[in-house]
């Protein structure tokens, strides 16, 4: 397993998920309709808006698991934020940076992602992902879906404003 590296805009990019403050608020009807429509349009079992903080990945809405975060080591949007385009990883037993993952080898038994950066401020905090138990291929289609519902979730957290 590779630990994602700290972004070099960390100390930005946290200034930025701060003011937002949304982390540990309540779950939000916006939020778990778009990770529901995700879930949908990708036909997968899990999708989650993930929110990266120092030390843990939490989760603003989650659709498929009971969790509300991880530890940011084991985060495979932790990784997804160091770039600007989707992380697709079609199987992630066979990946070098996951196959020996907790979340790969034990529940919830990753074995295909897709994450969507979140942009705020030019910030990345976090993603729109989705998740499945079985190694697949995501379409084309299927990422310029996740992208539109990744665009509609940045939006939301823009318009939460500081709370």
């Amino acid at each position: 397993m590779q630990v994602a590296p700290i972004p070099v805009d960390e100390a930005q990019r946290l200034g930025v998920l701060r003011s937002l403050d949304i982390l540990d608020t309540p779950s939000e009807l916006c939020f778990n309709v778009a990770v529901g429509l995700a879930a949908k349009a990708l036909k997968a079992p899990v999708a989650a808006v993930s929110l990266v903080d120092e030390n843990r990945q939490w989760f603003k809405a989650m659709k498929g698991l009971n969790v509300r975060e991880t530890p940011r080591e084991v985060a495979f949007c932790a990784h997804t934020i160091l770039g600007d385009e989707p992380l697709v990883v079609p199987n992630t037993t066979v990946d070098d940076r996951f196959k020996n993952n907790v979340l790969v080898t034990h529940a919830p038994h990753i074995r295909s992602y897709v994450g969507m950066p979140l942009r705020v401020k030019d910030a990345k905090v976090g993603t729109l992902c989705v998740i499945d138990h079985e190694p697949r291929e995501f379409g084309r289609a299927q990422l310029c879906m996740l992208r539109k519902l990744a665009d509609m979730v940045e939006m939301f957290l823009v318009a939460q404003g500081p709370r």
